[in-house]
């Protein structure tokens, strides 16, 4: 980063051109904006007047990644002669060592790691999944088409968070300088989650198409399932990285930090898919506790247990879990651990639960599974059923003999143990 760029950067800081603007006490430290914490880590901190020989401290900027405490102090010294203290190239300096929670910053490391995990093991239990979907033409019909799309948004997106969790958010050096690779990656990250949820609606959809109309037309849905699974993404994440580029100006440190006005306009996209799975689903339920067999002797216990049931297979594939995440509390809150530990259950292995619920145990894929297996086997069973082993004495040196009748060829020709 040039001279030019550093300022152009500082410029953008509302409270660098406000700080250091005051008269100062002859004698004093004067009040001063830290460029070089700004530069680096895009957190605004101005120390105040101090006077001469004294060692100032400031409550610390709130740097999550690094695992910085605001609730902690940092410390600058102002020196006899009422300068500030200096370190290479004539850098101010201040002491952020304090500034870091060394136990929070491990406990966040931690869960890290554990989210990386995660997402790798559904990332395999999906690859599976999708590679099972695609062999049986058995499996070709539009619900399966539709898992085929989710799982698919489920593998990128779990690929861009697992790159996510261990080329970035280890690498303060990353964040920091801030290269266009991870800028990219970001956005790509966010392209893929919301094409996740997006067809976690078009799985809703199609449900309720299925109960309400019954009859339509898969290949006229299919194109409009692609467009919402794949095409509105692209207009929410483009114009909420628009807001970021050109209005909020949130681009540094990887688009780490983000003011809540941008946030809302990826925010609430979402918020409006977990509503409508919520319709959806209380729809589903509704169709079953009203449409009963009429043959059952006790129909309205059957109907709650085929409710729960459900609810509890559907809500995984709606992405309704997110709802148990509506804000994140703040890492001084005493529901932060717990919040990190349920975003660990909920979040990474939401994979995992739809690859075994709709793949895994699914009944057409079993089916066809063991038709597949019964196939192969019997192929294998009739292609040696015409063969009998005439044993080490026969004449032929061991062979093969074909419908009990030897055959004349050669010892080179026959098949040896």
């Amino acid at each position: 980063m040039n001279i030019s760029d550093e300022e152009e950067l500082l410029n953008s800081s509302a409270l660098y051109r406000e700080c250091g603007h005051t008269d100062t006490t002859p004698g004093y430290c004067p009040e001063v904006f830290d460029n070089l914490l700004y530069i680096m880590l895009h957190a605004e901190l101005c120390w105040p007047e101090s006077p001469p020989g004294t060692t100032v401290n400031h409550s610390c900027p709130k740097i999550p990644l690094l695992g910085f405490d605001p609730n902690r102090m940092a410390y600058k010294d102002c020196l006899e002669d009422g300068t500030w203290f200096v370190i290479n190239n004539d850098r101010q300096w201040a002491n952020y060592t304090e500034c870091v929670n060394i136990e929070e910053f491990e406990f966040l490391t931690f869960i890290n790691r554990l989210h990386v995990i995660g997402y790798s093991v559904s990332l395999v239990a999906l690859i599976i999944s999708l590679w099972i979907f695609l062999s049986f033409r058995s499996l070709r019909c539009t619900r399966i088409r539709i898992h085929t799309q989710l799982f698919t948004s489920f593998i990128l997106n779990n690929i861009m968070w697992i790159i996510w969790y261990q080329e970035v958010i280890p690498d303060p050096e990353v964040t920091k300088s801030n290269p266009l690779w991870c800028q990219i990656l970001h956005i790509l990250k966010e392209y893929f989650m919301v094409a996740n949820y997006m067809w976690m609606l078009c799985e809703g959809l199609h449900l309720h198409l299925a109960l309400v109309v019954v009859f339509v037309r898969e290949e006229r849905t299919m194109k409009w399932f692609f467009a919402i699974g794949w095409g509105i993404p692209v207009v929410i994440v483009i114009v909420h990285n628009f807001v970021r580029l050109f209005v909020t100006q949130d681009t540094y440190l990887c688009w780490l930090e983000e003011s809540s006005f941008s946030s809302w306009f990826l925010s609430i996209p979402v918020l409006i898919i977990l509503i409508l799975c919520t319709i959806f689903l209380i729809n589903v339920l509704r169709v079953i506790l009203t449409i009963m067999h009429p043959n059952s002797p006790n129909p309205a216990p059957v109907g709650m247990r085929r409710a729960v049931r459900a609810a509890l297979i559907l809500i995984p594939l709606f992405g309704l879990q997110f709802i148990l995440l509506p804000m994140i509390p703040g890492n001084q809150h005493p529901l932060f651990h717990f919040y990190m530990w349920l975003c660990l259950v909920i979040v990474p292995f939401q994979g995992l639960v739809c690859s075994c619920l709709f793949c895994f145990a699914n009944q057409d894929v079993i089916q066809a599974v063991k038709g597949f297996l019964v196939r192969s086997t019997h192929h294998c069973n009739a292609r040696w059923s015409h063969y009998r082993y005439t044993g080490a004495g026969d004449s032929a040196g061991g062979v093969f003999v074909v419908n009990g009748n030897s055959s004349h060829r050669k010892s080179t020709d026959t098949t040896r143990l």
